[in-house]
Formats: structure tokens, C-alpha cells, sequence
């Protein structure tokens, strides 16, 4: 599967331009997923020229590598805006923010072959409630 990762919020605290402090188990946590889970990870972000290889530094020094940076493969030239196919994204700026790093990794383990479950992917104190029938039913 490929997942897009976003920098700034997900894996530091935003800080932007400088880079912010690690956000706990981020770093660990995406190794694992490419390790163990065999995911491809790109790194999807607003940062350029030198924000962009401050950030790959950042990341290298700690061990994550990633398949790509801002583009579908490797060695893909960027040519104007960055709109990616991924199989998911990891982002702070998804609808209901960013969950915890262990809820993301037991997410994407305990649901192989799946780009999006809703009922693995609920956040954990929320409780599932069945789908309405309807715009208007209850």
C-alpha cells in the first residue's frame, strides 16, 4: 500500500520553517510500518528547496527513508502541483485530526489489503453506531 505522510503536524510539531520537536512514536512508528507491514511511504508536504531537504535530513538522521517525496515514485520530476495517489494519507488536517501513532499502526496491521475501514478506523473513545438510512432518519 502506499501512504502519504505529512511533515509538519504529523511527524513534528509545526514549527514551520524551523522544524518542530518529534511528535512521540512518529519516527518508530512509520519504520515499523514500512519494516514490518512492507508499506511504501511518501512524503507528502508544502515544503520546498531547502524546508524540503531540512526535513529528508531530519528524517534520514533518525533512520526513515522514504519511497518518495512529493510525487507517486522516485525519481519523478515535480512539475507543478503535488496532487498524489495514495492508498491513504496521514495528515493533521484530516477531519477529526491526527490519532494517536499506535492507533495508526494497529490500524493498518490489524486490517491488511484495506485502504480504509471505518469500523477499524474509528477513534478509539468514539463508539460505532450503525449507518442511518437516510439524510434525514435517525
Amino acid at each position: 500500500m502506499d501512504i502519504a505522510i505529512d511533515f509538519d503536524g504529523t511527524i513534528v510539531k509545526h514549527r514551520f520553517p524551523e522544524i518542530g520537536e518529534e511528535i512521540p512514536f512518529a519516527i518508530e512508528t512509520l519504520k515499523l510500518i514500512q519494516s514490518e507491514l512492507k508499506h511504501n511511504l511518501i512524503l507528502w508536504t508544502v515544503r520546498e528547496g531547502e524546508h524540503l531537504q531540512a526535513a529528508l535530513d531530519f528524517c534520514k538522521q533518525r533512520g526513515l527513508h522514504f519511497y518518495a517525496v512529493n510525487a507517486n515514485y522516485p525519481d519523478l520530476p515535480n512539475t507543478g502541483p503535488r496532487k498524489i495517489m495514495a492508498d491513504m494519507f496521514i495528515d493533521d488536517r484530516n477531519f477529526g485530526g491526527l490519532p494517536d501513532w499506535g492507533f495508526i499502526y494497529n490500524s493498518l496491521k490489524n486490517s491488511p489489503g484495506k485502504c480504509f475501514d471505518p469500523d477499524i478506523f474509528q477513534n478509539a473513545t468514539q463508539e460505532v453506531k450503525p449507518a442511518k438510512r437516510g439524510i434525514f432518519r435517525k
